[in-house]
């Protein structure tokens, strides 16, 4: 990527809002705002990341709010929220986009549907706004009518009133082409060559060993079908461990569901949050990877999985097989029969988990890149 900006003595500068916190692994959006804003800082330009208070949604002993006021050159800006999960996405973007307003930004870009409920404001001041839809987040299982309506109203903004709309599959532009005639960018998200880990942690933590279970690694909320995958496995007779990695985000009661389900099982191994060497290790060895979702935007963790090499199973929603093409096995959405039969033949036929394991990590990291998804965001920002 060229880098025109280095040679400005004011460099252009652009404000984040919509990530929970970076550095963060919280969730997809935190992924990609942090994955975008260093790669930004590195060509020159200066980025202000507006995080929201309180604690990592999987427990405070993650979280590092307040530590530093910079990560790699991404200057962190904290806005105060409430705790309440259903207010919580839209007191935040109203004043974080009310600090923006005075912060001589060239660009402000949000990100995820609740947050742009208030990019009308900047427009008002003739500031250029960019929205990525990470998703039809008003379809997720975990929000009610009140939070739900918030999510249309931000969703219908952006359509209406950003600059420019980016989305992360083909099938969220067709949406919103047939629902507001607006026409969106398709710039999806990036991936790079990972690095293998040997096992060593995840033995010491969990006893597991390599190729000796199966990974599911998401949020631990209804949209992501973890339910499907434990009720699919629980009719499986093996050995091999079903690992569930990953923390909850505002679905209590769901979580409850799902400890009662995996409690039944002593194959069932909860790890909760896992970053770092941890995760590392966890995506190096895993036999296979299980994707069960009712929707998504654009899974990073599948992004990532097939970028180590994996062989996923995936649910046939556009937003999965748009990524995996033919490099990853497919069950029918929601349909728990067609799951475990799937998870069977995996299970019974190494030589097919060779077959994609072979060809996954070539693939994925061919088809999509962090470098490409940002030199085609700096376009929008229209920057000379």
């Amino acid at each position: 990527m060229q880098n025109k900006n280095k040679k400005q003595k004011n460099p252009y500068k652009v404000a984040m809002i919509g990530q929970k916190r970076i550095p963060s692994r919280e969730g997809g959006v935190e992924v990609v705002v942090g994955q975008l804003s260093e790669r930004l800082v590195a060509e020159g330009y200066a980025v202000d990341a507006y995080n929201r208070s309180g604690y990592h949604v999987s427990g405070k002993e993650y979280d590092r709010q307040g530590k530093s006021r910079y990560y790699k050159g991404i200057r962190l800006i904290v806005i105060p929220t409430f705790e309440n999960g259903k207010l919580n996405a839209i007191v935040y973007s109203t004043l974080a986009t009310l600090r923006a307003l005075w912060g001589r930004y060239d660009v402000i870009h949000y990100h995820a549907e609740g947050p742009c409920a208030t990019l009308f404001l900047p427009r008002l001041f003739g500031i250029r706004v960019i929205a990525t839809i990470h998703g039809l987040d008003w379809q997720r299982a975990k929000w009610g009518n009140f939070a739900s309506r918030v999510l249309k109203f931000g969703e219908k903004m952006a359509a209406r009133k950003a600059n420019e709309v980016i989305v992360l599959s083909r099938n969220v532009q067709a949406y919103f082409k047939e629902t507001y005639g607006r026409d969106t960018h398709y710039i999806p998200n990036g991936i790079s060559k990972p690095e293998y880990r040997e096992v060593k942690l995840i033995m010491e933590y969990y006893g597991l060993k390599r190729d000796g279970y199966i990974l599911f690694l998401a949020r631990l909320v209804p949209e992501k079908g973890l339910h499907y995958l434990l009720e699919a496995f629980a009719g499986l007779e093996t050995d091999k461990k079903l690992v569930i990695a990953g923390g909850s985000s505002h679905a209590f009661e769901y979580m409850e569901r799902v400890r009662e389900q995996a409690g039944r099982d002593s194959r069932v191994i909860m790890t909760g949050f896992v970053q770092g060497r941890v995760l590392e290790e966890l995506y190096s060895n895993a036999y296979c990877f299980v994707l069960p979702s009712d929707t998504e935007g654009m899974a990073i963790s599948l992004l990532e999985a097939m970028s180590y090499g994996n062989c996923c199973l995936v649910s046939d929603i556009a937003e999965n097989v748009e990524v995996t093409g033919d490099k990853a096995a497919v069950f029918k959405k929601g349909e728990v029969k067609d799951l475990r039969e799937k998870l069977k033949t995996l299970i019974e036929d190494e030589q097919l988990v060779a077959a994609y394991k072979n060809t996954a990590s070539d693939y994925i990291c061919g088809k999509y890149s962090w470098e490409k998804m940002t030199e085609q965001t700096l376009e929008l920002y229209g920057f000379p």
